[in-house]
Formats: structure tokens, C-alpha cells, sequence
């Protein structure tokens, strides 16, 4: 004890210089211990995850504190690096609990899920081949070998079958149900045995990320599609009022996706067990990666009504995808876009559309559907105009993505046009 004691400085002759910090430290491991216990009581801290590693990686410091007491300058190196590290985790934290959540997150979650993308140097964003996850909310999901949702074809399955293709963003994909679940899935089952369909979904997918799909990626498992089936819009509503839009939304939209399916090397959400590890991490990222994050002066204020640009941009897209499909013999079949109205009518924003009110999303989205309907008729391709009054609240897990039983009565209303198209 009395070795102790001189090593703090606590003995006579008194080292102050010494003692101050390992006062410091201990009274900073009295405040971590009382955090890490309320975490556990409050169920959000498990000690095998990244929040856990975060309150080891603090009790360690702080024990290098009194270890270092000798080399005081030393000692209170670490100890600044402790409380830099301690504030700016639960700092952070509690800033974003009483609701100040424009401030960056940089405490370690506490449970975390595989990525579920990976980089692509044309697409931004693709599904991982053969994943088999489950994610924080409960929804199992597969991507198959050739990366898109669902199971592999048995062998020999597709022999005399019919490939249908769905193509779409998030809600092709359908981000909020389970395999089995995904109207794709359900589509299939009203389809019957003669037919095969392949879910080439993927979140935030535009027409220009379809029209790069269509073009190189159609095929899947060897056998190309004998109709293809897309659901869009919403996607390409969220470039709406973004002033000098680049034809391709290479300026805005497709950048955006690198963050939104967390493709880059260092995500925003990759937090490590050191706040300012990961600061830096992203500070490097912001400064050497190729893929430029979003320039926030490219947003204005919100506008009301149409926006002409972007409904041409997106005809020409569509009557892109048709042309390539007729080359091959392929039936192009066109959805009108479902949303949630009952979700969207505040003076707000969601995020997912920037210039756009809530309020201001349906209407919107329903010209992109005339739109949509009138190219479709031009060009001899089949429309299928799904009454958006026949769904309820109850078919959406939120303000757009269907529930198992919006996917139902969704995959119901495409069937019979489907099997008549595609037969």
C-alpha cells in the first residue's frame, strides 16, 4: 500500500503533480461505472458489441492514467484523451436523446447488423451475393448467388418456366417484410408453377439505375426473362426541384446512394470503440474518397406543383428500358407507384425527398404516374394502374413499404395481367 501510495504521490513527500490526475481518473470511473450501469439497466448496453467495447476501451485508459502517475505528463495526456472520448460518446448520446439529433452521433450501438450491399462502380450500390441475414427489426432476408433477393432456383427448376423479373427500389425489394413475405414472393405464388420470378429490387433504385440493369444485368441464373415487370417512381420523385439536375442524377441521387446503402469503406454508422478514432476515420473518407459526399448548397427551398424537367428525364428513361426489352423479345410490363397517403400530410419532410412537403409527395407522385401510364400506352408495353384507395394504413409498415398483407393484396392485383402477358 505504501508503494501505492508513492506511486499516486500520496505520500509524504506529496506529489500533487502526480495525484491529480489519478484523482481525476478514479472520479471519471466512478461516472463511466454509473453510465454503464444505467445502460445495463435501461437494456441498452451488451457487453459483446461496440457500446461494450467502448466502456472497456474507457476503464482502460482510465487504468493507464494511475499506471503512467509517475510520467505525469503522461498520465494527463491519456486522461484528456479519456475525457475527450467520454464526452464525445455520451455526449453525443444524450444530446440526441433530448431530441438535438442534428448533432453526429459517435457513441457505439449497441447491437449491429452485416452490411447488406457492396460498392459497384455503375450501379453505386448493389445486394452482397448469398446473404442470409436477419435484421435488427426482425425481417430475414436473402440475397441469392447472382445478388438479388430471394432463393437460387433449384436445378432444373427453371426448365420450361417462364422468368419474370421484378425490378424496382425499396419497394420491389421490399424492405419492410420477410423472405416469403415480399410481394415478389407472393406474386409467384399466384403466378403458379409455370413461371419463375426473380426480385432484382434494390433501395433507392431510380429508372437510370433500371436502365443500367436492363441493359447489362437482365439476366439472372442463365436464363433471361421472358417479361419484366417495374414499379416505379417515388425514386426518381426524390430529385423533384434539385436545381441543375444532371440528366443522369449523377450530381445528386446516385452519390447519395453510396451513403444510403453504406457502401463506402468507412460508413457514417461504422462507429469504433473510440469517438475520435471514428472522427477521424470520416474525416479521412470526406478527404480522400472518390465519391464526394453531398454538397448541402445544392438544396433550396421546397416548391409546390410539377416539375416538367424531371418528368421528361424520366419518360426518356422508360422509353429507354422498353426499346432495349423489345430488341430482345422481352414484355415490358409498367406499375403505377403506391405511397402511404395517410402518412404524408404534414408541412414536413421525411428525408428520402429533400424539396418536396409531405403533403406534397402523393400529388406529386400521382403526375409521375400519368406520366408513366401515357409512355407505357405510346409504346405498345402493358400498364397496370393498382387503385391506390383499395389499400389501407394496415398494408404499410410505414409511409410507402407494403406489410406482408399489403404485398398480398399488391402481388394480387398484378396476377392476372401478369400470367396473361407473360404466358
Amino acid at each position: 500500500m505504501q508503494r501505492l501510495l508513492d506511486h499516486v504521490g500520496l505520500r509524504r513527500p506529496f506529489r500533487f503533480e502526480r495525484a491529480v490526475p489519478v484523482l481525476l481518473a478514479l472520479l471519471s470511473a466512478v461516472v463511466v461505472a454509473l453510465i454503464a450501469a444505467r445502460f445495463v439497466a435501461s437494456g441498452v448496453l451488451v457487453l459483446a458489441s461496440p457500446r461494450g467495447a467502448y466502456f472497456a476501451y474507457l476503464f482502460a485508459l482510465i487504468a493507464l492514467v494511475i499506471v503512467l502517475a509517475r510520467w505525469p505528463r503522461l498520465a494527463v495526456t491519456v486522461l484528456v484523451l479519456m475525457l475527450i472520448e467520454l464526452t464525445w460518446g455520451f455526449g453525443t448520446y444524450a444530446l440526441n436523446r433530448v431530441g438535438i439529433s442534428t448533432v453526429l452521433l459517435l457513441l457505439p450501438p449497441d447491437e449491429t447488423e452485416p452490411h447488406r450491399f457492396q460498392w459497384h462502380p455503375l450501379l453505386q450500390a448493389v445486394p452482397i451475393p448469398s446473404l442470409s441475414m436477419t435484421s435488427l427489426k426482425g425481417v430475414k432476408i436473402n440475397h441469392s448467388s447472382q445478388g438479388t433477393r430471394g432463393r437460387d432456383p433449384k436445378p432444373g427448376e427453371l426448365d420450361g418456366r417462364s422468368v419474370v423479373a421484378t425490378v424496382g427500389g425499396s419497394t420491389t425489394y421490399d424492405i419492410g417484410v420477410s423472405e416469403g413475405d415480399t410481394w415478389s414472393d407472393r406474386l409467384a405464388a399466384a403466378l403458379g408453377d409455370r413461371f419463375f420470378v426473380v426480385n432484382h429490387g434494390v433501395p433507392g433504385y431510380t429508372t437510370v439505375e433500371h436502365l443500367i440493369q436492363t441493359a447489362f444485368y437482365q439476366d439472372k441464373f442463365g436464363k433471361a426473362p421472358r417479361c419484366a415487370i417495374y414499379y416505379v417512381g417515388w425514386n426518381d420523385l426524390r430529385n423533384a426541384h434539385i436545381p441543375n439536375l444532371d440528366p443522369a442524377y449523377a450530381d445528386f441521387h446516385l452519390p447519395s446512394q453510396v451513403d444510403g446503402l453504406l457502401v463506402r469503406r468507412w460508413n457514417d454508422t461504422d462507429l469504433t470503440f473510440s469517438p475520435l478514432l471514428s472522427v477521424l476515420m470520416r474525416l479521412g473518407s470526406a478527404i480522400g474518397d472518390t465519391v464526394r459526399y453531398e454538397d448541402p448548397r445544392r438544396r433550396s427551398q421546397p416548391k409546390s406543383g410539377d416539375d416538367p424537367a424531371l418528368i421528361a428525364l424520366f419518360e426518356r428513361n422508360v422509353r429507354s428500358i422498353s426499346a432495349i426489352n423489345r430488341q430482345r423479345g422481352v414484355k415490358t410490363i409498367w406499375v403505377s407507384q403506391l405511397v402511404n397517403p395517410d402518412r404524408l400530410t404534414g408541412e414536413g419532410f421525411y428525408g428520402w425527398v429533400p424539396l418536396v412537403r409531405d403533403k406534397d409527395v402523393w400529388p406529386l407522385l400521382q403526375t409521375f404516374n400519368r406520366a408513366l401510364a401515357a409512355t407505357a400506352r405510346s409504346l405498345g408495353d402493358v400498364y397496370i394502374d393498382v387503385p391506390g384507395a383499395s389499400f389501407k394504413d394496415s398494408d404499410f409498415v410505414d409511409n410507402g413499404h407494403f406489410s406482408p398483407q399489403g404485398a398480398q393484396r399488391f402481388a394480387e392485383a398484378l396476377a392476372p395481367a401478369v400470367r396473361d402477358a407473360c404466358r
